[in-house]
């Protein structure tokens, strides 16, 4: 198993992980404007607890790096592996997407 296999252990849409993933695929964030954005893109709104939690397990597992900061706020950006990561895991998503929409007889843009 590579080091991105266990990385793309990320399953579902609303997992911390992923999200800190897709928002840092944007560009670099701090821990409060990862959270709005997470609200604003998924409707999720993250705790301190499981932000941090997962920022930790993110950085210690290579996927995001801290960037140097002139304040107290340290801001993250996304690693070439927690790209790949992410890329996985949206293609395992979709692939779970598009069987289930077939399997109901929909098309992806008509989920409701």
């Amino acid at each position: 198993m590579t080091n991105t296999k266990k990385a793309a252990g990320l399953r579902r849409v609303n997992d911390p992980p992923i999200l800190i993933l897709t928002s840092l695929a944007s560009g670099p964030k701090h821990g409060h404007w990862l959270a709005k954005d997470i609200e604003a893109f998924a409707g999720v709104k993250l705790g301190p607890g499981a932000l941090y939690g997962a920022i930790t397990r993110l950085e210690e597992r290579g996927l995001i790096e801290p960037l140097d900061s002139h304040d107290r706020r340290r801001p993250y950006h996304i690693t070439e592996m927690g790209a790949k990561a992410l890329a996985e895991s949206i293609a395992e998503m979709r692939q779970i997407a598009e069987v289930g929409t077939a399997r109901l007889g929909l098309s992806l843009g008509s989920v409701s």
